[in-house]
């Protein structure tokens, strides 16, 4: 797990990593793992759990390349814009363990997954760049995610590339023959327990998706004009009402500011319903940690660009250095909860009042 997240086990030894770019401690971690499913046999039973931030926590670089090598791909990547799903596609074709190479390494024992998903449509072969599950991807689909995002790479990543005899484990590999996969929790499962939680307080409940991907500034404009739907006309669902996403949105970033998506998501999203009244969003990590800060995520309410203009920031100027930590720190606007130990992905409830309770 993640520097600052351990806690204390009886029989399961904690190892803290790097999160989201990977280092040597991860590294030694997972060459252990390689080390206890030496030997197996079909008499043997390993149980694997994987959870979000297992991309970069369990880091094995392929043979050839360096670790600091993989480190400058992670960075660029969470740079790049690429959603999750397209990173871990060039991270498991990097890797000797991700993309199912764990579990032909564990072969031929029993395996079995218990998978908490942070990823949009639940998919194992995303969850943790799936080391333990069959990858549908190819080394041709690493390249083109490097091309179209424009990202430069050592000479030894481009080249372990272009070796395609090392192409990672598919579907109809012997090894997967005896894995069983179970999701164990979902982002759905949190958005459902939110609306059970906002119709126990008299609110109507909506859930918009589970799986929204995108540019975060972009997805919160959808998200402002539903809302704006809700207060001119009452449809989608009438106020007073919560309206629930969850998903993985993405960040281009130019700027050199501080914040994760869901700061972004909150900036963009106070531009776009400037102030109106009765309408509060909270937009958060589910595992306590917005990107690479100390904060879960930020809470906007009707003050939060008119206070904004009060200190003499404007909104347009922190988007474009990506700096939503900045921003809502300066309006008290963090939402700080320290390590949860789990993650199905970003969380967003907007809470829209009645008229009366508006003002």
């Amino acid at each position: 797990t993640r520097y600052g997240h351990a806690v204390p086990c009886q029989k399961i030894e904690i190892i803290e990593a790097a999160h989201p770019v990977p280092d040597q401690a991860g590294q030694l971690a997972a060459q252990r793992m390689f080390k206890m499913v030496e030997n197996l046999t079909p008499d043997d039973l390993v149980i694997c759990l994987i959870s979000g931030g297992a991309s970069s926590l369990l880091s094995l670089p392929a043979p050839g390349i360096s670790l600091s090598d993989k480190q400058r791909v992670h960075g660029a990547l969470l740079k790049s814009g690429a959603t999750i799903a397209e990173m871990n596609v060039v991270r498991k074709h990097l890797s000797a363990i991700k993309g199912g190479q764990l579990a032909a390494a564990v072969a031929p024992a029993r395996l079995v997954n218990l998978l908490i998903s942070d990823v949009p449509g639940d998919d194992p072969s995303v969850i943790g760049s799936g080391p333990t599950v069959a990858d549908p991807s190819t080394f041709a689909d690493a390249r083109d995610i490097i091309r179209r995002y424009g990202i430069e790479v050592p000479d030894s990543v481009l080249a372990h590339l272009h070796d395609e005899l090392n192409e990672t484990p598919k579907e109809n590999n012997p090894c997967f023959d005896r894995v069983e996969t179970q999701i164990i929790a979902a982002p759905q499962t949190s958005l459902m327990a939110a609306a059970d939680a906002a119709k126990a307080h008299g609110y109507q409940t909506l859930i918009l998706g589970d799986s929204l991907e995108g540019e975060a500034r972009d997805v919160a404009l959808v998200h402002a004009g539903i809302v704006k739907q809700v207060l001119r006309h009452g449809q989608p669902i009438s106020r007073p009402c919560v309206l629930l996403s969850g998903g993985e949105t993405t960040v281009t970033v130019r700027g050199q500011g501080r914040g994760g998506r869901n700061a972004e998501f909150g900036m963009a999203f106070a531009k776009a319903v400037n102030g109106m009244a009765g309408v509060f969003g909270i937009f958060c990590d589910t595992d306590g940690i917005d990107g690479t800060e100390d904060n879960a995520g930020v809470l906007v309410t009707p003050e939060t660009v008119r206070e904004a203009l009060r200190l003499g920031m404007k909104v347009d100027d922190f988007l474009l250095d990506n700096d939503g930590y900045g921003f809502f720190n300066a309006l008290d606007g963090l939402v700080s909860t320290g390590p949860t130990f789990t993650n199905v992905n970003d969380f967003r409830a907007i809470v829209i009042l009645a008229p009366e309770h508006s003002q």
